[in-house]
């Protein structure tokens, strides 16, 4: 088939293997893709070929490490021929180490939200790059950072160390882009608001805050929003269609970060 937007890229994808990731995985191998997915599981270090005629692999490894993009990486060129772009999904929030607001905030959740979320993709984009330069060839990352990074909701959205987190990825991106554009690297970013994933399970099982994402988030009736209304943000900005596109933040957030937002009663978590 030809006219895919991925046709023969080859990309890979560090948090693969649940909500956003998996999604953008299934819809890059739509698109004509080669996919290295990378995810924690209880096998790490075991590399598993998924049912799409030998088009996609996973890789059980953690993100915080550093070894683990550069392996991935290495696994896709072994595999695939090749690496064309990275998408940097990994991350979560970090309440249930400490994070919070920054007086009640634990040290343990402040390090541990940055490392999860701020040293995994540094570690993936140190290795992309390191890849496209050696190499002497055009490559594309793609980063995820939230609209908490800019668009502060403190009612119920309060994890000051995964808000920091998500501005510096945005930061870290811009500086990148900047940086490595005479090499024909671009850098971007996608920051989605409250999505349906494993991580948001707090979110969208409290009642006060959905009726609040029906306002903030309106689009399509007012609803959080699935992993599935990424996808087309990502594959574009992956393809030879963005090719003059760098340095860009594009927040795909159902209206969040122009709409206010309305919610009853006074307690704040």
């Amino acid at each position: 088939m030809q006219g895919r937007w991925l046709e023969n890229k080859r990309i890979v994808i560090i948090g693969g293997t649940t909500g956003i990731g998996l999604s953008a995985v299934k819809t890059c191998l739509e698109e004509g893709a080669f996919v290295m997915s990378v995810g924690w599981d209880e096998n790490p270090g075991e590399v598993a070929e998924n049912e799409s005629g030998g088009r996609s692999l996973t890789i059980a490894a953690d993100a915080t490490l550093s070894s683990t993009a550069s392996g991935a990486i290495e696994t896709c060129v072994k595999h695939f021929g090749g690496f064309d772009g990275l998408y940097h999904v990994a991350g979560g929030s970090g309440r249930k180490f400490g994070d919070g607001p920054l007086h009640e905030m634990s040290e343990e959740g402040w390090a541990k939200t940055l490392h999860w979320n701020l040293d995994s993709l540094m570690y993936s984009n140190k290795a992309a790059l390191h890849y496209f330069l050696k190499e002497k060839k055009p490559g594309v990352i793609l980063n995820m950072s939230s609209v908490l990074g800019f668009s502060p909701s403190p009612h119920f959205f309060s994890t000051h160390a995964y808000a920091a987190a998500k501005s510096a990825i945005i930061g870290l991106s811009k500086s990148l882009a900047a940086y490595y554009a005479p090499d024909n690297i671009r850098v971007n970013v996608i920051a989605p608001a409250l999505v349906e994933t494993p991580m948001s399970k707090r979110a969208i099982g409290d009642e006060a805050i959905m009726e609040f994402i029906a306002t903030k988030q309106p689009l399509d009736g007012g609803r959080q929003g699935l992993p599935g209304d990424l996808d087309g943000a990502a594959v574009f900005l992956l393809s030879d269609r963005a090719a003059f596109i760098t340095g860009q933040v594009l927040a795909v957030d159902g209206g969040w970060s122009v709409t206010d937002g309305q919610f009853s009663g006074n307690k704040k978590n």
